[in-house]
Formats: C-alpha cells, sequence, structure tokens
C-alpha cells in the first residue's frame, strides 16, 4: 500500500485537472452523465437505509459506496472538476484557458444534472409502480426532505441563502479531500478508506452537495413535495453550486497547491538558533 506524498499527488492533481479540459465532449459528457446517476443511486439507497432503519448515522456509512463507485470507474462530478480544473490554469499549463475551464464545467453540469435526473425518474417509477400507487414512508421521507432543505432557508431570508452556501463550501471541502485523499496510495483498499471518512462526514452532517440535490429534489417533487422549481434552484441548488464551488477549490485544491507545487524556498536557521530552540 504505497504512500505518495502530498508533494506527488499534488502535481498529479494539477495534470488531472489538465486533462479534463482536453477530453473530448463526448467522454465528459458521459462520464459525468455516469457519476450523476450512481451518486443518485447511492443516494437513494442511503435515504432508504435511513427510512428503514431510522438510523442516519447507517445511511452515512453507507453512503459512500456510490461515490467510491464513480471514482474508481473514473466518471466526474462537478464538485471534484471544480477542485482540479482550475489548477491547471493557475499553474499555466498551455492551452488551458478560461473558455475552456467553462466549457469543462458547463458540460459536467448538463451530465450530472441527466444522470440524476434519470434515477430520480426510475426511483419514482418503482417506488409507485409506474405513478399507480402512493410511494409510502420513503416518499413521505423525501417530501420532507425537498420542503426543509428549499423553504426553510426561504423562511430565513438571506441568512437563509448563505447558510445552504456555507454548507456547500462544507460539503466540498469533504467531497474534495476524499477526491485528493485518493491519490495518496496506490492501493485501492487504501483509495477507498481515504475516500470514505469524509464522503461519510459530510452526508451525516447535512451538507449541501450540488449533485445530490440534482437528484433529491426532483424526486422530492415527483412524490409530492409542496414546492416549486424557482424554490428548488433560488434556495438550494444555485447557492449549493457557488458553495461548492469556492470550498472545493478555495479550501482544497489551491491551498495544497501553493503550498506542495509551488513550494517556498526553506527557511535556513542558525546553528546559534537551533540550540536556542533545542
Amino acid at each position: 500500500m504505497a504512500y505518495i506524498e502530498p508533494s506527488e499527488f499534488a502535481t498529479k492533481m494539477v495534470d488531472a485537472g489538465e486533462q479534463k479540459i482536453f477530453m473530448s465532449t463526448k467522454d465528459t459528457v458521459v462520464r459525468a452523465y455516469m457519476a450523476g446517476a450512481i451518486l443518485a443511486l447511492a443516494a437513494f439507497f442511503a435515504i432508504t437505509v435511513i427510512v428503514k432503519t431510522g438510523n442516519p448515522l447507517v445511511g452515512a456509512i453507507l453512503f459512500p459506496v456510490g461515490f467510491i463507485m464513480l471514482y474508481l470507474m473514473k466518471f466526474d462530478l462537478l464538485t471534484g472538476v471544480f477542485t482540479l480544473v482550475p489548477l491547471a490554469i493557475i499553474d499555466k499549463r498551455p492551452g488551458c484557458t478560461t473558455d475552456q475551464l467553462l466549457r469543462n464545467w458547463g458540460l459536467v453540469f448538463i451530465g450530472n444534472f441527466a444522470g440524476a435526473m434519470t434515477v430520480a425518474f426510475f426511483a419514482s417509477f418503482i417506488l409507485t409502480y409506474g405513478y399507480n400507487t402512493d410511494g409510502g414512508a420513503l416518499a413521505a421521507k423525501v417530501s420532507s426532505i425537498g420542503e426543509s432543505r428549499t423553504l426553510g432557508y426561504q423562511e430565513h431570508g438571506l441568512a437563509g441563502w448563505f447558510t445552504i452556501f456555507i454548507r456547500g463550501m462544507l460539503c466540498n471541502w469533504m467531497v474534495s479531500m476524499g477526491v485528493v485523499g485518493a491519490m495518496i496510495s496506490t492501493s485501492a483498499t487504501s483509495k477507498m478508506m481515504a475516500m470514505w471518512m469524509p464522503i461519510m462526514l459530510f452526508f451525516f452532517m447535512g451538507f449541501e452537495h450540488s449533485i445530490v440535490n440534482m437528484f433529491l429534489f426532483p424526486f422530492s417533487m415527483i412524490m409530492g413535495g409542496d414546492f416549486t422549481v424557482a424554490d428548488y434552484l433560488i434556495w438550494n441548488e444555485i447557492p449549493t453550486v457557488l458553495g461548492n464551488l469556492v470550498g472545493g477549490f478555495m479550501l482544497v485544491g489551491l491551498p495544497l497547491y501553493l503550498t506542495h507545487v509551488k513550494t517556498s524556498a526553506e527557511r535556513k536557521v542558525s546553528a546559534t538558533a537551533k540550540n536556542s530552540l533545542a
């Protein structure tokens, strides 16, 4: 289980960002679609576990299986490209421009959303036998989550909006720690362990993940959640996406780049100072 020093995997982060910028449109969209679908299925699984067990911690412990699957298959989430792709531009990699960055982010957003919506349709269909029966306890749970995490924030006005934004920051701080943490080893088992911990933390703490929400809120609306598309966009998805962007880049990607890729010269300590410290 070889351990890779931060200085090594930080360079790999920049390489990954560059590779994603130059990926073809087809590959970018397909990988994003699959990532959104798999993460949505994991969220559906975790919510089902919570409803059946009554224990949110059990759902949080099991939710990371989806993130691990999509990471090992090299599928792309918007939260991950928020962290990695800007590094290629900061590092002045040839051909990496802001236009290319926005193209990547836009394609990944579209792919993630399409994948998450597909699973929202599948989940709602199987719960209701083709929309012919009531969705039961799970439908009621999902509806209440959707309402509380849109209208619940709306009740607090601007403070509620910034609460979502900060929860989005905290979420992608942890999710991106999972992304880069998986780079510390060449062992699949070690990668899984490094990813599991921060993903479990964000889910249990109720932080806001833009791709999970692309599944959760449409699913909630289909299941009878009493809120509108505008409520979802203004009082959840938009501030969540912005928070995810700031959290992933400012709290993970940029600090690692600044201290492990663009390392400053070490301070020279005189023999006298060393003796005094001793």
